[in-house]
């Protein structure tokens, strides 16, 4: 499963994404992640890993933008998501059935799951 949450606004509004958002002046990337994870879904206390820089030109209509992915493992069943801030929803999706989604979030999905794969191997 993964967690997503439906964008409240533009660009994408009432699309489906990945949790995230611009990083604040005083935080480090580990931070960010976490606070806009907490902000978004309400969740806190999952350990997260970096797994890569996006940073195709034009990736985000509003202005230029390079995002760096974290992910994390969990028992979805300890965390209940619940939508906070700029997201209407915040829900978990099967891997094998998601939604279409924002920006360039499913190739962020796929590459997080080929690397998830590798870590197990």
């Amino acid at each position: 499963f993964v967690l997503l949450i439906q964008r409240a606004n533009e660009p994408y509004q009432g699309c489906w994404a990945q949790p995230g958002g611009f990083m604040e002046k005083d935080e480090t990337l580990e931070e960010c992640a976490a606070r806009e994870l907490m902000e978004e879904t309400q969740l806190s206390g999952i350990e997260l890993h970096q797994l890569r820089a996006y940073s195709t030109v034009n990736r985000d209509p509003r202005e230029r933008v390079v995002t760096v992915t974290f992910w994390g493992v969990v028992d979805k069943s300890a965390y209940t998501a619940v939508a906070g801030d700029d997201a209407a929803q915040a829900k978990w999706f099967n891997i094998e059935a998601l939604p279409p989604l924002a920006f360039d979030h499913a190739q962020m999905i796929a590459d997080g799951l080929e690397a998830l794969r590798r870590a197990e191997q």
